[in-house]
Parts: C-alpha cells; structure tokens; sequence
C-alpha cells in the first residue's frame, strides 16, 4: 500500500537523490593539481592534503546535500551570465575551442579557471574593459556580510583568487589587471545582487601565488606543513575534513 506521508516521502525521494549524487561524485577522477580558488585558504596543511587525495576523516565525505547546494550554485552563475547579458554586458565565459577559460603554471601542478571577462558594458556605468568577472551565490547571511565588508574582509580568499586571475589572464587579456574585476554576488534566499568593483592587488596575487609554489614544493618534498593552529578546538580544525587524521601526525 503507497504510504502518503509527505514527510517520509520527501525523505525517501530526497535519500535516492543524495545517493545517486555521491555515487556520481565518486565515479569522478580527482584533480590532479592545486586548485587556484583554493590557494588563499588558511591552512596550508590542509591544502596539502587536498593535493594528495588524501583520505578525508569517516564521516567527512560531502553529504548529498552539499552536492545540492555546490549544484544549485552553478544554476544561480548561469543565470546570472543571462541576466547580465540581456542587461546589455558583453561577457564571454569560454574561448574559441568552448572550453572554460583558465591558467596552467608548475607543469600544471597549480591551474584556475575563470568565470568570465566582460568587454562591454552599458555606457552609463563608466566601465573599462577588459574586466575579469567573478560570481558566487552566497547564503543570507553570508551575502549580508559581504555587501557589508567589501569581498577583501568578508571573504578574503575570494579576493585572493581574483587578485591572482588578474595577474595570470594578463597576457591572454591585456590590460585585465589595469581594470578593476567585477565581482557579483548572489543572494541564493532572496535574489539579491551585490556588484563589487575590486582594483587589481598586485602584492596579493604575488603572495598568494608564492604561497602555492611553497606547498607543492613541500609535497614533493615530502615536507608536512605546519597546521594553522595548534589547539584541535580552533574554529578551522573543527571544519576540517582531515581534522582526526591532521593531529594524529607527529608535528
């Protein structure tokens, strides 16, 4: 007999779901590079992990709801691309062979991708182009935070990887760095918008990229990097997929 429950039908669509995104998820070759947006994250120990496919710690594996939402926020990009389009911007996501445009650096052991660089925009708006474009869709609070802060404060590893896409797409885009980026921000519970020009950081993309050839070249070394704390309690360890296994190890 069908059981019209909706509670326990919404968990049993929603149990099928999430377990066919992790099978899915799992089916999917790991990286085998450094991710730039990752580059300005806090713990380079963790970073480190990340590069090695480390095993994360039981239970730490993302649920099917992250999936969802990691999901849902390439829906909320590709809207906004439309909308922005339609409003009159000329923004190019891919190159000519249709591909995500991006960087390799390291024999491609570090490499990024852009959301996309605008080269045009409604005269009103005073842009110069060409302007590197990034987007994030953010949760209410987190939205808040930004528009309130400025992306440099509120999501600093943002800005990191802003700072750097400007520094690598130059050549491919002169003049990207000259030109503040646009980043845009997306409020996934109300629809908000937030646009934010962020003038280029030099000293920023150097140290962030320095940073990225100090942690590949410990990995091959075979160096472990110091962890950015030393209490397992700190705010970061306890959000960290290899917490367990972090301070498990010696030093």
């Amino acid at each position: 007999m069908l059981d019209f429950n909706s509670s326990k039908l919404s968990e049993r669509i929603t149990g099928l779901i999430d377990h066919a995104l992790q099978q899915h998820q799992a089916k999917e070759a790991p990286r085998d590079y450094l991710g730039a947006s990752r580059l300005a994250v806090n713990c380079s120990r963790a970073l480190q992990y990340e590069y090695f496919h480390t095993a994360k710690d039981p239970g730490r594996d993302f649920s099917g709801r992250i999936l969802r939402i990691f999901q849902a926020g390439h829906v909320f990009e590709e809207l906004m691309i439309r909308w922005l389009r339609d409003a009159g911007f000329t923004l190019t996501t891919e190159n000519l062979s249709g591909e995500q445009y991006g960087f390799s650096v390291l024999d491609g052991k570090i490499q990024g991708h852009i959301d996309g660089v605008i080269t045009a925009a409604p005269e009103m708006l005073g842009f110069e182009f060409p302007m590197l474009w990034e987007a994030k869709s953010m949760k209410n609070s987190s939205w808040k935070d930004t528009k309130k802060k400025g992306l440099t404060l509120s999501k600093p590893v943002y800005a990191g990887q802003v700072a750097l896409y400007q520094a690598y797409k130059e050549k491919e885009f002169p003049g990207i760095s000259s030109q503040p980026a646009l980043f845009t921000a997306i409020n996934k519970d109300t629809a908000e918008l937030y646009f934010e020009p962020v003038p280029f950081n030099g000293e920023l993309a150097q140290r962030t990229s320095d940073r990225g050839v100090r942690i590949i070249d410990a990995c091959e070394a075979k160096e472990l990097l110091p962890r950015i704390s030393r209490d397992p309690s700190h705010f970061e360890c306890k959000m960290c997929e290899w917490q367990e296994r972090c301070w498990k190890e010696q030093n």
